[in-house]
């Protein structure tokens, strides 16, 4: 009888084989041709790991990693996976194994929320999740637009350039705008992960000397890839539209400013006037996925809200 895996903490010595059933996994996922080679200049690994290695767990039988589980703390929000294991391994329960180990340290942080990013045609992911409790909520699609060639700066600041004597006081800001929409929302770890890594920028979106709201870029490094910038958190106080669309246009400079190709950004379609806002500016989806809930709460996934983050 094959002896069950073992679940324990990821290490910097897993990361290179954890990547790899990452490449392989959704390789398989999407029938991409050379699965070795699947997006092979994302590095979303390494990067949660660097964020967040208390959430970082892996599935290990005689020395060989089997699958891995991966995870961010948003404060009032926990944040799933993704959760990947070795095709070859698939269906043997492992899934609900690393499942199970990532939600004990979840529960023990008494986050209101968990969620994730999950793909809704498959029925075994779908059911493996309701099985821990998780509802379906609404669908996600991640979208995506080519950069226009720059047209002028849109007036923002950059986290990079707050002094260090000053930065405590603007991730206060940043929380106070992520907080109006649910409590204890907190970027802050990201927000600091994406300046010391050199993964990207947030841009400030600021009135009056106060942020107004922000946008947390991976920028052709860490979860983006080469030429694209990746929109991993953007928000601004509920039902301030016009301030939203400031922000749109703050992202946009800032891409073609580093010369990015694209730009990536997944939205929840329960945000009805946010999504229609960039689908009217061109963009269009590449993935569609549904957010998940645990318990079944709403969360972020409000009409009044003008947020863009895709979990994945």
């Amino acid at each position: 009888m094959t002896s069950t895996p073992a679940i324990r903490p990821m290490t910097d010595a897993d990361l290179a084989a954890a990547t790899r059933i990452w490449r392989l996994a959704f390789a398989a996922q999407f029938n991409a041709p050379d699965p070795e080679r699947y997006r092979h200049d994302v590095r979303t690994v390494e990067t949660r790991f660097a964020t967040y290695p208390e959430l970082c767990f892996v599935a290990e039988r005689e020395g060989r990693l089997l699958g891995n589980i991966i995870g961010m703390d948003w404060g009032g929000e926990v944040v799933l996976g993704p959760l990947t294991v070795d095709p070859a391994c698939w269906g043997r329960g492992i899934a609900r194994l690393l499942t199970a180990r990532f939600l004990e340290v979840a529960d023990a942080r008494d986050a209101p929320l968990v969620s994730l990013f999950t793909f809704p045609q498959s029925t075994t992911h779908l059911r493996l999740y309701e099985s821990f409790g998780f509802a379906p909520m609404q669908l996600t699609p991640v979208l995506r637009k080519e950069v226009s060639l720059p047209t002028g700066t849109a007036p923002c600041g950059l986290y990079r350039d707050v002094p260090g004597s000053h930065r405590a006081a603007l991730l206060g800001q940043c929380r106070a705008v992520s907080g109006s929409m649910f409590p204890d929302l907190d970027l802050s770890r990201e927000i600091e992960a994406v300046d010391r890594l050199r993964l990207g920028d947030t841009i400030l979106l600021e009135d009056d000397g106060t942020v107004a709201g922000f946008a947390v870029c991976h920028i052709g490094a860490g979860e983006a890839g080469g030429g694209n910038l990746f929109v991993k958190f953007a928000a601004v106080r509920p039902g301030d539209a016009a301030a939203f669309e400031r922000l749109l246009d703050a992202i946009e400079a800032v891409a073609a400013e580093r010369r990015m190709q694209s730009i990536t950004a997944g939205i929840n379609t329960a945000r009805r006037d946010a999504y229609r806002r960039l689908t009217v500016r061109g963009y269009r989806a590449t993935i569609v996925g549904v957010a998940m809930h645990r318990p079944d709460q709403a969360g972020t996934l409000r009409p009044d809200l003008y947020v863009i983050d895709d979990r994945r």
